[in-house]
């Protein structure tokens, strides 16, 4: 019963979010005291686990404080509408509610082809954050590679599919988008199998039978994905229109972000009864789902009817665009005018960032393998509900930071939002501790809410027309820089400071946390140093 503990949690997890954005967004509609009502749903569980949760009873306590926020949904569900409040200005807690449950609500709404990629996406996000999440510690533990060269093996997944997406991007425009999801799931399909059964095929060892066949496994993931994520948002916009578009990616936002947490549950009961191949094979089972899903719902009739549905206003007057007309040599010399690497302001913007990035990489380089050799108990033996936390943090809190931030200045955000995320950090320089980790992980995402989306906002909106894909493709090359410089280190500091089978008390990941913490304090220091001169020339929208 232990050993279900996490999934106990998980779920816990799960139904407690919506039943406090249930009883929120029902008590908005019907003109009840949201915020009281919202309050009470989120706030007296966590008084009652904190005061009274032990091993002993934690079954009874978590479902006692679930309780509470389900007896506040159901008292919305039943409770007549307030017909005699008058509606005023909308409030910014009304805005947040309603932002964070509208993908949800759309999702009902959905037509049965943007259904089928939604729930593709869901599995896919969870196969593959599930599998990134332990693939280090498998390098391990089957290929028998040391923590440095474990490390570079995930950075050739992560970074290779970067790569991918860039040279494989456009194969939906040329096959659609049907069979490009099913020729990428087909793709991690057969990788995911080479990857699981690579230990039990080769021998063990660096460049061994075993580590190729690992390799030929990630490879296919690679190839797969670099086809998968650019068709899955070519098929939400031919699948939207304008009214619709803004619902559809932040629905697929959302799922991903709930996909992205659900390997913390599932994973760690497999993986003790199984171990990480039993994993794999849980994840290759979701692949096989993702292409039934695909296969089953995505069809042609489906996406006929889909396109055919699509409000599309016949009476719009088209945007001329002007590069029809402009010749060869005219197109060039666009280009070059306008091209970013010119720009040295926004070079330095750009790659400033990456010192900060570092910590998105260790998310899945350095956070499983320090969770699960330096704590103890319920958190080292269930370290993947840990390490997928981020997803479900930043699903809550992004709309909340950005109703809060939205007027701010850009600059200085990204100022602000990459000292938030870098200085915690050092928090877990103090040692390891579940408050040291928890602390780690909300303030860290709260940073992340705070700069990211800002910065991809402000690298689409400064790009001429024409030329947003070559803008944010360079503004995602150091991101891709990012995941292969990391991915050459962190395992050489795993080895020295907090290395495989060294009892906790012998560990000094403390060193190595406050070494991250220097790193990544690089940027928002660069960026308040360079402040001046870069507020001198500093580009908030594209002027012709």
């Amino acid at each position: 019963m232990k050993d279900l503990y996490v999934v106990l949690v998980g779920l816990s997890v799960i139904f407690y979010i919506f039943f406090v954005l249930g009883t929120a967004r029902l008590a908005i509609q019907k003109k009840l005291n949201s915020i009281l009502l919202t309050a009470l749903a989120a706030l007296l569980p966590i008084i009652v686990i904190y005061f009274f949760l032990n091993e002993e009873n934690a079954f009874i306590i978590i479902l006692l404080a679930l309780a509470i926020p389900l007896a506040a949904f159901l008292f919305t569900i039943f409770t007549k509408e307030n017909k005699s409040k008058v509606i005023g200005k909308v409030s910014f807690f009304d805005n947040i509610v309603m932002e964070l449950t509208q993908p949800f609500i759309d999702l009902s709404k959905t037509s049965q082809a943007l259904f089928g990629i939604n729930l593709s996406y869901v599995l896919e996000g969870l196969t593959y954050f599930g599998v990134v999440g332990l693939l280090a510690i498998f390098f391990n533990e089957y290929i028998k590679l040391d923590d440095i060269d474990a490390g570079r093996m995930v950075g050739i997944l992560t970074a290779g599919i970067t790569i991918a997406m860039l040279f494989l991007g456009a194969t939906v425009d040329w096959i659609g988008l049907r069979k490009s999801l099913l020729i990428a799931l087909s793709l991690m399909l057969v990788g995911r199998i080479i990857l699981t059964i690579s230990p039990s095929i080769g021998v063990s060892g660096l460049w061994n039978s075993a580590h190729i066949y690992a390799m030929l496994g990630i490879f296919g993931i690679v190839l797969g994905y670099g086809i998968y994520q650019p068709a899955c948002y070519a098929g939400v916009k031919q699948l939207t229109d304008e009214k619709t578009s803004a619902m559809g990616y932040a629905m697929l936002y959302a799922l991903m972000n709930l996909g992205g947490f659900l390997p913390g549950i599932i994973s760690p009961p497999i993986r003790k009864a199984f171990e990480i191949t039993g994993v794999f094979w849980v994840y290759v089972i979701l692949t096989v789902a993702g292409i039934a899903a695909v296969y089953f719902i995505i069809t042609k009739k489906a996406m006929t009817k889909a396109l055919a549905d699509l409000n599309t206003d016949k009476n719009k007057v088209e945007e001329v665009d002007p590069m029809l007309e402009m010749s060869g040599k005219e197109k060039f010399m666009y280009y070059i005018k306008n091209f970013p690497l010119k720009d040295l302001r926004f070079l330095y913007f750009v790659f400033i960032l990456i010192f900060v990035q570092t910590l998105f990489a260790h998310n899945w380089l350095t956070i499983p393998l320090y969770t699960s050799r330096a704590f103890e108990g319920f958190v080292g033996e269930n370290f993947e509900f840990f390490v997928n936390l981020n997803p479900i943090l930043i699903f809550i809190l992004t709309p909340m930071v950005t109703a809060l931030t939205s007027k701010k200045d850009t600059y200085n955000m990204m100022i602000a939002g990459t000292f938030v995320m870098a200085f915690p950090t050092f928090i877990l320089a103090l040692g390891p501790t579940f408050e040291t980790l928890m602390a780690y992980l909300i303030i860290m995402t709260i940073g992340e809410a705070m700069w990211q989306p800002r910065f991809l906002q402000w690298v689409a909106e400064i790009a001429p027309k024409n030329m947003t894909g070559i803008y944010m493709g360079i503004g995602q090359f150091p991101w891709f820089l990012t995941k292969v410089i990391t991915s050459l280190y962190s395992g050489w500091f795993l080895m020295n400071y907090c290395p495989a089978d060294t009892p906790i008390s012998e560990l000094n990941t403390e060193t190595m946390w406050f070494i991250y913490g220097l790193i990544a304090i690089i940027s928002p220091i660069g960026l308040l140093l360079a402040k001046g001169w870069m507020k001198k020339g500093f580009k908030v929208k594209h002027v012709d």
